[in-house]
């Protein structure tokens, strides 16, 4: 037998948006049934499973958007922020080319290691 679920005071529901968009069917194995009616009953107005799906949707699409790139600017922060810990950390005594040649092995990175960076094209 199913559980009744509370209902939200009218005064807590989100009002539906106008604009209607296209109808997506959405077939949910019983334990991540679970685990989004688990989420819903978290939420101040209890959405029900449609709302429940249209936010953590817009929710995982904000992520992946924030989560894409990494601007030129940090990237360049970066290698010079790893550029002067190199620097501290190579031995002072070793002529200048094989200091140069050091930092770039270290900033390049392992060869077996090329094909897995996202970063660097072979």
């Amino acid at each position: 037998m199913k559980k009744p679920t509370r209902k939200p005071a009218k005064t807590q529901q989100k009002p539906r948006p106008k604009e209607t968009g296209d109808p997506v069917l959405v077939r949910v194995q019983p334990e991540l049934a679970g685990q989004l009616d688990d989420w819903r009953r978290k939420q101040e107005d209890i959405p029900g499973r449609p709302e429940a799906i249209r936010r953590l949707v817009e929710v995982g699409l904000t992520v992946r958007a924030r989560a894409r790139g990494t601007s030129r600017k940090t990237v360049k922060r970066a290698a010079e922020l790893a550029s002067k810990v190199i620097d501290k950390q190579i031995d002072p005594t070793a002529p200048p080319a094989e200091r140069a040649e050091r930092k770039r092995r270290i900033l390049k990175g392992p060869s077996n290691f090329l094909d897995v960076r996202k970063d660097r094209s072979s």
